[in-house]
């Protein structure tokens, strides 16, 4: 068990709670880092793991982790054959707005 992990998570306050610090200062191969509030690449990695949630974990039934697995493969070997890029859709304005908000809540 010499492998060290480290965790991307988003930059959401329960990763930053006392228990969870406390835990992660007992379990030291445990790194986490986090991603800066309102990171669009992380919403667009998030988005992904909601497709292939809706696509295939969400609409079979398995009676073993294998099963699991190699219909996630499928899955992935399939979406590769026929990539299709994520889009971001929100303009500048709309992300500056929103990120004026965030720092505003911040703030009070």
């Amino acid at each position: 068990m010499g492998l060290e992990l480290h965790l991307i998570a988003d930059n959401y306050a329960t990763h930053k709670h006392a228990d969870v610090q406390k835990w992660l200062a007992k379990h030291k191969r445990f790194h986490m880092h986090f991603t800066p509030t309102s990171a669009s690449w992380m919403n667009l990695v998030e988005r992904f793991f909601r497709d292939l949630t809706v696509d295939v974990v969400r609409e079979g039934s398995f009676k073993h982790v294998k099963e699991l697995c190699d219909q996630i493969l499928a899955y992935l070997a399939e979406r590769n054959a026929k990539p299709r890029r994520y889009v971001w859709k929100a303009t500048g304005e709309e992300i500056l707005r929103k990120i004026h908000r965030a720092k505003q809540v911040l703030t009070v």
